[in-house]
């Protein structure tokens, strides 16, 4: 069993066994290929597909000239069939006259050569030649018959196998790079129907084969969207969205591009998706630089503005509210997941109002221009140092308590509480200090706080600050920010990751995980961090939530952020 695993594993099983699909492939598809090329050649069925896409295209003229070219070929077919019937007895009589003109024109060439030599055996000596070279003809094509049987199918196969590479049309795993190609197929309606034919959802090819357009009036218009193209698509009855939703892979390869370029949306629209697909490697070129880079101009408004995260992917300016919404950020180490929640913070910098307490349970600098600006910076990974976020998160809930309790009218500061790798905190397992004021005895007055600072149960303090800014901090402008890694239940409570207005995820590895940083609701949607590529999409966020503008019925937005590096954001 291990020496059969090792086999199937090693890379050349594996090249050997793309080799034998993609021949196969080829010959399979070489075979529908020229099916199909005599079946247009012999019926009308090309001048029928013409005139449906052409009256679903909403252009008449076009479809009344294909259905007059398709009325003249019937008619010549017509008439083949006719003189078909006729054929044997206009055959016959042509042969006849045929073999008797030849007769007489061999006899009478002896008759000449019997008068000019004076031998009378002459005169049927060209008719004698001409029986001999029937028979020598007819033993080359007994020869040549033979040896046809034997080559004649292998021609045939080279043929079929031939017309398939020539139209590549073999599975994508399995064609050789060079024959892959890096440049997609222009996305136009009849790309995208055949597309969702070929998806394997058995009630959408029988339907699409039903349809008089051939599944034309399922597509709305196809709009250019940024670096893609955007089209609705409208199921038939019996198809469901989650449906095209699951095969999203197979729908991108089918369109002749990657997985991350193609995005399936769910619209308002009953039993519709919406796909957005990118232009072939448009979202492999980075996108410009920050507005807080090159407009040294800019500020921050915390009340009325909104941030310059990135770019959507039409490649239209992403921006975010901020104001009175707690935020959770997440995503695999590396992502871009600290450089991603650091624009935000600074831009809400360049508002003076804006009052930061930094936490960064990370502690390699990555928060360093905030010094002088945050009231509060932490900076380390130790025990120690979730102690005085843990410190930092109460002393805020005490100020948000103390709003709560000022006279109506009362103004504050807008506070941020930023906590950056949070599962440090979540997970740190040491109890609180025993730091208990003394008499003039040098005893300890009150019990001691025997609290863990982290943990996801209710005797949790830093837990326990959380869901209290949560629950009351917006109103008074005490918010809390979070960024943390690969989310669990373990390290990111539900009730915690569920008090966030805007969550926003990088890369992770699996659904489950994503459906714990965005949401049942968005996942369901069409959200997909776990399709996002690790390393390659680095800083590539999917948002959900409050903050962001989306469109009626969408769920989610992903946004290429603005990448600001250190010197840039010191």
């Amino acid at each position: 069993m291990r020496a059969a695993r090792v086999a199937f594993s090693d890379e050349r099983t594996r090249t050997a066994g793309r080799f034998v699909v993609r021949h196969g492939s080829y010959m399979l598809s070489g075979s529908g290929i020229l099916a199909r090329r005599v079946w247009d050649g012999r019926s009308a069925a090309r001048y029928e597909r013409m005139m449906r896409t052409a009256e679903a295209a909403g252009n008449p003229e076009e479809a009344r000239e294909w259905e007059e070219r398709g009325r003249a070929f019937r008619a010549a077919r017509h008439q083949r069939r006719m003189d078909l019937l006729t054929a044997p007895q206009r055959l016959a009589k042509g042969a006849a006259v045929g073999v008797g003109a030849t007769t007489g024109g061999l006899l009478a060439l002896g008759g000449v050569l019997a008068l000019a030599e004076s031998e009378p055996a002459l005169i049927v000596g060209p008719f004698m030649a001409a029986v001999e070279t029937i028979r020598w003809i007819v033993v080359i094509a007994s020869v040549v018959w033979g040896a046809g049987k034997v080559v004649a199918p292998w021609l045939v196969l080279l043929t079929l196998w031939n017309i398939g590479r020539a139209r590549s049309a073999a599975p994508a795993w399995a064609l050789p790079a060079n024959e892959r190609g890096s440049e997609g197929e222009p996305i136009t309606p009849s790309v995208v129907v055949q597309a969702l034919r070929n998806l394997g959802i058995a009630p959408l090819r029988g339907a699409i084969k039903e349809m008089e357009d051939a599944g034309a009036g399922m597509l709305g218009p196809i709009r250019i969207a940024g670096c893609g193209v955007e089209v609705d698509v409208t199921l038939p009855s019996g198809v469901s969205t989650n449906e095209v939703q699951q095969r999203r892979r197979k729908l991108a390869e089918n369109l002749a591009r990657h997985e991350h370029e193609v995005f399936i949306t769910i619209p308002e629209a009953a039993r519709t998706v919406r796909l957005w697909v990118a232009d072939s490697g448009a979202l492999d070129e980075p996108i410009g630089p920050s507005p807080l880079v090159t407009d040294m101009e800019a500020v921050g408004d915390y009340k009325g503005g909104r941030a310059p995260w990135g770019q959507d992917l039409r490649g239209d300016a992403a921006l975010i509210s901020l104001f009175q919404r707690h935020m959770l950020i997440t995503g695999l180490s590396n992502q871009g997941k600290t450089a991603a929640l650091r624009a935000l913070a600074l831009w809400l910098a360049l508002d003076k109002s804006v009052e930061f307490r930094i936490g960064d349970l990370k502690g390699v600098g990555d928060w360093k221009p905030f010094e002088g600006i945050a009231s509060v910076l932490i900076e380390g990974p130790t025990d120690e140092h979730v102690a005085r976020v843990v410190d930092m998160l109460e002393e805020g809930v005490a100020e948000m308590e103390r709003r709560i309790m000022a006279p109506a009218g009362t103004t504050f500061r807008p506070l941020i509480l930023l906590v950056d790798e949070a599962q440090v905190a979540f997970m740190c397992p040491a109890l609180s200090e025993d730091d208990r004021p003394v008499d003039e005895n040098g005893k300890p007055i009150g019990a001691v706080d025997k609290r863990p600072l982290g943990g996801t149960k209710a005797t949790s303090r830093y837990f326990q600050a959380v869901r209290k800014i949560h629950n009351q901090g917006r109103v008074v402008d005490v918010l809390l920010w979070q960024g943390t890694q690969d989310p669990t239940d373990q390290n990111l409570p539900k009730l915690v990751r569920e008090g966030a207005h805007i969550r926003a995820s990088l890369v992770l590895g699996t659904e489950s995980q994503a459906r714990m940083a965005l949401g049942d609701k968005a996942v369901d949607g069409g959200a997909a961090p776990h399709k996002l590529r690790q390393g390659l999409d680095k800083g590539t966020v999917v948002v959900a939530g409050d903050g962001v503008k989306l469109s009626p019925g969408q769920s989610s937005i992903t946004i290429r952020t603005h990448y600001v590096d250190d010197d840039q954001a010191q």
